[in-house]
C-alpha cells in the first residue's frame, strides 16, 4: 500500500506535461502512472488532483536568511528574520528547497563558517536546505585550499563579489587575482562560482559623481549600479574563466540586457555558464523606485530599464537566464524604508511565498510559456546546476518526494496580511493565475488549504555534488 497518491492532476514530468497519478512511499516517489492506475496498489490518502497543476517543490537558489543588515549612520547592525519564518513561507508558496550562505569573515576559516552557520540552521528551518560558501575582500593564500576541501565536503558553490556595492560596504569586493585563484580550485575540484558581478570602479565613481551633484536620493540608484557596470564586470568575469578549462560560472540577480548578451555569448562559445534573475528585475523597473515606498522594490544591483526588462523576459525562454531566485532578505518594512540614499537603501525583498505563483502567472498565462519552462525556472535547472538533481526538481521515481499542487482554477490576490513572511509586501495587489492548495515536502504533507500541518521544522541539511556535464558545458 502506497502512503500517498495524488490523483488525476496535470503532472509537469521530465518527460513533459501529462495527467497522472503520482504515489508516494515513505520519502521518495514510488510509482508514476495513468489516471486511475495505481487504485488497485491501495493508498492511506487519496488527494484528488484533478483540474490542476502538480508540479516538483521550488527551488530557490538566493535567499539570505538571519542576515545582517547595515544601519544608516550606525555601526551596528539589524538582524532579517531566519529560516524558521522564511522556510515556512517558502512552503507556502510551494518552494521546498532554499540555499543560502555560509559567510566567511574576520579570521574564521572556511570550515568554521560552515559550522556557524549549520548551528544556526539546525532544527530551525521547515523545508530542506543547501549553503553556498561566501568568500569577500582581501583573500588569505590559504582560503583557496580551504575551499577545495568544502567543495569536497558538498559544498560546490562559492560566492564572490566584483564591487563593495556601496562606499559604506568596503571589504567585500575580492581582487581578480584571488578569484582566478578561486575559479581555478573549482575547476579542479569540481565547483562553481557564483558571482556579484559589477565593475567597482564605475559604481564608486558613480557614486562620488552623484554626491557631488546634490543626487543622493535612492530613485536615482540606477545610476549608479547601471548598465555599463554590469557589462564590463560580466564580460571580465568570463574572460577570466574562459582561460581556465573547466571553470563554470552562475552570474547572480542579472539584472541588465548587457548581462544578458555577456552570458548568452559565452554560453554560444561553449562556456559552461548560467544566469540567475529575480523577480523585481522581471516585474519592476528604475521608474518604480519614484512610487511611495520605492525602497521596497530595491535589491543590489539596482532595477533597470524597459529594455532591459525585455532583454531579461526573453533570457528566460530557454535562452541565457536559466533561474528566477529572490535575494530573500525578510525583515519588517521600517527596517526596508530606513534608507533613503544611493548609498543606504536596503537590498533584499520578501518574495520566497509568492515566487512560484508569480511566474506561473508571468510565463504561462501572460507570455504562453510551456509548462516546462516554468518549471524549470522555478526549479528544475536550479537543481540541476546546484547538484540536487535528480533528487530534487523532478517529479520521477525514486526522486524525493517534494510535491505542490497549484490551484490554478481560481486566481489568487497577493495580500501581505495573508502570508507568512513580513509586514509587507512589493508584491500587494498583484492578481495571481494560481496558488498551491498542497505541499508536499519529502513524503509529508506540510501546508494543505492554507494551513500549515505541525510545527514541524524538520528541513535537512542537503550536501550536493555539481555534476560534470553542468561543468563541462551549458547543459541548462
Amino acid at each position: 500500500m502506497l502512503d500517498i497518491v495524488i490523483a488525476g492532476g496535470l503532472a509537469v514530468l521530465p518527460s513533459g506535461p501529462e495527467k497522472a497519478d503520482i504515489g508516494v512511499e515513505r520519502d521518495k516517489i514510488a510509482v508514476i502512472g495513468a489516471p486511475g492506475s495505481l487504485a488497485a496498489l491501495g493508498a492511506q490518502r487519496t488527494v484528488d488532483a484533478a483540474g490542476q497543476l502538480v508540479i516538483p517543490g521550488g527551488i530557490d537558489p538566493h535567499v539570505h536568511c538571519r542576515w545582517p543588515m547595515p544601519v544608516p549612520g550606525q555601526t551596528q547592525h539589524n538582524m532579517t528574520d531566519g529560516p524558521d519564518r522564511v522556510s515556512q513561507a517558502a512552503l507556502f508558496g510551494g518552494t521546498t528547497t532554499i540555499l543560502d550562505f555560509a559567510l566567511v569573515d574576520g579570521d574564521n576559516t572556511v570550515q568554521q563558517a560552515i559550522e556557524r552557520r549549520q548551528k544556526e540552521w539546525a532544527g530551525d528551518c521547515h523545508c530542506d536546505y543547501a549553503f553556498h560558501t561566501m568568500v569577500q575582500g582581501k583573500l588569505d593564500p590559504s582560503v583557496p585550499d580551504q575551499l577545495a576541501e568544502s567543495i569536497r565536503a558538498g559544498y560546490p558553490t562559492v560566492k564572490m563579489f566584483t564591487t563593495d556595492i556601496t562606499p559604506s560596504r568596503k571589504g567585500r569586493m575580492v581582487q581578480f587575482g584571488d578569484i582566478w585563484e578561486v575559479l581555478k580550485v573549482l575547476a579542479r575540484e569540481g565547483g562553481v562560482a557564483a558571482i556579484h558581478a559589477e565593475d567597482n570602479d564605475i559604481v564608486m565613481h558613480m557614486y562620488e559623481k552623484l554626491t557631488r551633484e546634490g543626487r543622493t536620493g535612492f530613485e536615482n540608484l540606477a545610476e549608479v549600479h547601471n548598465t555599463l557596470s554590469e557589462d564590463l564586470a560580466f564580460n571580465r568575469v568570463i574572460r577570466l574563466a574562459a582561460n581556465i578549462e573547466g571553470c563554470a560560472l552562475y552570474m547572480l540577480h542579472t539584472s541588465a540586457a548587457t548581462g544578458v548578451r555577456a552570458i548568452a555569448a559565452a554560453r554560444a562559445n561553449g562556456v559552461p555558464i548560467y544566469g540567475e534573475t529575480l523577480h523585481q528585475y522581471l516585474m519592476y523597473t528604475a521608474e518604480d523606485y519614484k512610487r511611495p515606498n520605492g525602497q521596497i522594490y530595491h535589491t543590489y544591483p539596482s532595477l533597470k530599464f524597459a529594455e532591459d526588462h525585455a532583454a531579461l523576459w526573453a533570457g528566460t525562454d530557454h535562452g541565457a537566464i536559466q533561474t528566477v531566485a529572490t535575494d530573500e532578505i525578510c525583515c519588517p518594512l521600517k527596517y526596508k524604508l530606513q534608507g533613503r540614499r544611493i548609498d543606504d537603501t536596503t537590498g533584499g525583498n520578501a518574495g520566497v511565498e509568492p515566487r512560484v505563483s508569480l511566474i506561473y502567472t508571468e510565463t504561462v498565462e501572460k507570455r504562453g510559456r510551456s509548462l516546462e519552462n516554468f518549471v524549470g525556472l522555478v526549479s528544475t535547472n536550479a537543481a540541476k546546476i546546484m547538484g540536487l538533481y535528480p533528487r530534487k526538481g523532478a517529479l520521477a521515481v525514486g526522486s524525493d518526494a517534494d510535491i505542490v499542487v497549484l490551484d490554478t482554477r481560481q486566481r489568487h490576490t497577493v495580500r501581505a496580511a495573508e502570508m507568512h513572511e513580513a509586514d509587507y509586501s512589493p508584491w500587494e495587489g498583484r492578481d495571481l493565475a494560481c496558488w498551491p492548495s498542497m505541499t508536499l515536502l519529502r513524503g509529508k504533507i506540510v501546508v494543505e488549504g492554507g494551513v500549515l500541518k505541525g510545527d514541524l521544522k524538520d528541513g535537512q541539511f542537503l550536501p550536493r555534488k555539481i555534476p560534470e556535464a553542468v561543468r563541462a558545458h551549458p547543459v541548462v
